[in-house]
């Protein structure tokens, strides 16, 4: 009996492929790929935050679409990307022109990480925070894998194998979305209840761009991911350049930061569905802000693997609440819409981590640059977990 897959089943396989293929392509070929063209460390970051400068730009449009014509098919538009952005790397002979790809690239994850996420939020209101843990866990599924398989994947200074099985992951990527079974576009009306439901749309997109609940969650996202970014980008520099790690070693350790995400985060999720959203974003981005702070001061092997994955986490105890947060304040009809300005936002913090990282490693060192990005988040973990209580308690919508 030929039984049809659900579309959350679907959503899953798809964002790990797509995670996966998108990770393996920066994690950590990218910012030794960029080295290997003899680009300073402080022109490093600037180019590392290409592609999520695109998000910032792109995802809040693409939530909106999303609401307006169905969650699929701009999803098809983003795997479009996914599946033909890895073979333009192949042709790179010049920074500008790595620069070019990563815009391009960036458009995958900036249209697919709204989207998605408000495809879950669509089908579940009950159980919500765990479910769109599980989705997440299936895309971290992906980027754990990758920096393993990326690191193996790199021959010396060449870099032709890792974007090669990078694209052909990319064509799967196209095949899952086009198999994606979310036929309910909430769009799908005509005549004057279409003109009422834009209306009502409009208003509803205008209580998200003035709603403090989801302004202040996604810029806790941005802190999260501003960490991420400068971790992502400089960690495996320093690993390789001052410690002597081999590139396997290092994919190995981005490997356990996120497989200690992907195990944690559903129950992170359920956690909150539980006991709330906000104390739980609170301590996972004072942990994360701990261990940026610590983790190279020393080369230890273990202590490094130890410390990585305790920040993932914290990344994991973070964005399993954030998401579902921003959700649960949202309205149906502006649901992706809200998490287009959760995911732009956040895009702000990721490519901005790199450019500052490189400023202060430029002008200090590693161990300085490492240690105020920590103190920040710890500042900025207790600053929203005092105002938040207040703003929840007053619009009476955090999930207890």
């Amino acid at each position: 009996m030929n039984k049809r897959i659900s579309p959350f089943l679907m959503l899953c396989i798809m964002g790990g492929l797509a995670i996966f293929s998108s990770t393996m392509a920066k994690n950590p070929a990218l910012p030794l790929f960029i080295r290997s063209m003899g680009v300073p460390l402080s022109t490093v970051g600037f180019i590392a935050a290409a592609s999520t400068l695109v998000g910032i730009l792109v995802s809040i449009p693409a939530g909106i679409l999303s609401d307006i014509i169905g969650r699929r098919k701009v999803i098809i538009i983003a795997a479009i990307v996914f599946a033909t952005a890895p073979f333009l790397y192949l042709l790179i002979n010049a920074p500008w022109e790595l620069v070019l790809v990563r815009v391009y690239h960036g458009l995958a994850t900036a249209i697919l990480g709204p989207v998605a996420m408000a495809a879950v939020a669509d089908t579940y209101s009950k159980g919500r925070g765990e479910r769109m843990g599980w989705y997440s866990s299936a895309t971290m599924v992906g980027r754990f894998l990758a920096p393993l398989a990326g690191g193996l994947l790199i021959i010396g200074n060449d870099y032709h194998i890792v974007y090669l099985v990078d694209g052909i992951v990319g064509v799967l990527v196209l095949v899952a979305a086009f198999r994606l079974p979310l036929s309910t576009d909430i769009s799908a009306t005509t005549g004057e209840a279409l003109k009422q439901q834009r209306h009502k749309y409009s208003q509803d997109i205008m209580f998200v761009f003035r709603h403090l609940g989801i302004l202040a969650t996604s810029g806790i996202e941005a802190v999260q991911y501003f960490a991420f970014g400068a971790l992502e980008t400089f960690l495996p520099i320093y690993l390789h350049e001052k410690a002597g790690f081999s590139t396997w070693q290092i994919g190995m350790l981005f490997t356990a930061q996120i497989l200690a995400a992907a195990l944690t985060k559903p129950i992170m999720g359920r956690l909150s569905d539980r006991y709330g959203r906000i104390p739980l974003i609170t301590a996972g981005l004072a942990l994360g802000g701990l261990t940026t702070g610590f983790i190279i001061f020393s080369t230890n092997y273990i202590f490094l693997i130890g410390l990585i994955a305790l920040f993932g986490l914290g990344l994991a105890t973070v964005t399993a609440s954030t998401s579902a947060l921003v959700a649960d304040f949202s309205r149906a009809y502006s649901r992706g819409g809200a998490m287009g300005i959760l995911s732009s936002i956040m895009d702000i913090g990721q490519s901005t981590g790199p450019i500052v990282a490189g400023v202060l490693i430029s002008a200090y060192s590693y161990k300085t640059a490492f240690g105020i990005v920590g103190i920040f988040m710890v500042v900025v973990s207790l600053v929203y977990g005092l105002g938040m209580r207040r703003v929840a308690s007053q619009l009476n919508v955090e999930n207890k």
